[in-house]
């Protein structure tokens, strides 16, 4: 297995350096591998498409998850060219991925200009401390839509 897992880094690299040279993103690449084929790939788009959320890995595990034509996918497996950030990392435990392989590390990454510490180290703050002030507004009104959800005899639980 071990000279696939290398193929499918080789991939997430590639696609790093293709898409980057393309100006189509930041330097960043991810594939999803399920049963040993790759299902999905993706790339930084984040300046293409005009999308702070289009890193390589949230577009990998979308194209995926349409292909697949699902929202899990648990029993695949992600490769991407960095340590994903922590929105990253969220969306594949999100999508239940199994396993994480990945080449550079977030210290490397934030040695040119992609210093995602500062979320690292924002998130575990309290709510009142956070650099973006959050503020809590109608929450009877939102509590009323959980609770049809709760009673919602059709629901797709996630």
């Amino acid at each position: 297995m071990d000279y696939l897992q290398n193929e499918f880094m080789e991939r997430a690299v590639s696609l790093s350096k293709s898409r980057m040279e393309s100006n189509e993103g930041g330097p960043f690449g991810a594939v999803v591998v399920r049963d040993g084929k790759i299902i999905g790939e993706g790339w930084n788009m984040v300046t293409s498409a005009n999308d702070p959320t289009a890193h390589a890995e949230v577009t990998a595990i979308r194209r995926s998850c349409a292909a697949i034509g699902n929202f899990s996918l648990a029993g695949c497996e992600i490769y991407t060219s960095c340590e994903p950030c922590p929105m990253c990392l969220a969306a594949i435990y999100w999508a239940r991925l199994d396993k994480i392989y990945y080449g550079n590390t977030r210290q490397q990454a934030a040695e040119i200009g992609f210093d995602d510490n500062f979320l690292y180290e924002e998130i575990p703050k309290p709510l009142e401390q956070r650099d973006i002030p959050m503020v809590r507004l109608l929450p009877e009104k939102a509590m009323e839509v959980f609770k049809l959800w709760m009673m919602k005899p059709d629901k797709k639980p996630y």
